[in-house]
């Protein structure tokens, strides 16, 4: 049995190689496609690298960036130490997106109070007990990337991803990219000082 102090200098050592694309406080990268880890889910951030590393993610031919994380998460020796790098990820204090997206917030805000919020939060918070990540503070490429990842087949497709399937079935009601637009500005205004 480790102490808590042990376990999180462990995670502090294997998140050194992550800090190259998500950055040192893990507020991410959009220049690198690095999408901010910081504050995020810690039961999340390791259901995804462990999604990496048993080939549920990260394997379609479209998803070069994902198999860059896949041969990454690779590296990890184990359970234990995905475990204690996610912790740790999930430690840094949240991120806030710099540059906010441009959309209409009202039709925003109805379209993801309609199709997003219930699991994802009525604020883009994320919901543990539904195995939805937090959204806010995540950069508008990347939310827009990972949507399209989803409805396209790219990610989500897995049988034993059964958060990501989830996610793909709903990335398919969404009726256009204006609507996206406008829910992504919607999600970017939350967390923000008002």
């Amino acid at each position: 049995m480790c102490s808590a102090a042990s376990f999180a200098a462990d995670g502090a050592s294997l998140f050194a190689p992550c800090v190259a694309c998500h950055g040192k406080k893990g507020e991410g990268n959009p220049a690198l496609n690095a999408p901010a880890i910081a504050g995020q889910d810690a039961a999340y951030l390791e259901r995804q690298l462990r999604n990496y590393r048993t080939n549920r993610r990260g394997i379609h031919k479209s998803d070069a960036l994902g198999a860059q994380m896949r041969a990454l998460a690779a590296t990890l020796a184990d359970d234990a130490a995905v475990a204690k790098v996610a912790s740790f990820a999930a430690s840094l204090p949240k991120t806030v997106s710099s540059v906010p997206a441009r959309g209409n917030l009202h039709n925003g805000n109805n379209v993801y109070q309609g199709k997003c919020g219930a699991c994802h939060g009525s604020k883009a918070e994320g919901n543990a007990a539904l195995k939805s990540p937090r959204l806010t503070g995540l950069d508008a490429t990347y939310i827009k990337r990972q949507f399209a990842h989803f409805r396209d087949g790219v990610r989500g497709t897995d049988p034993q991803d059964i958060p990501g399937r989830q996610m793909a079935m709903m990335a398919k009601t969404l009726p256009n990219e204006r609507d996206l637009d406008d829910v992504i500005a919607f999600i970017q205004q939350q967390g923000r000082a008002k």
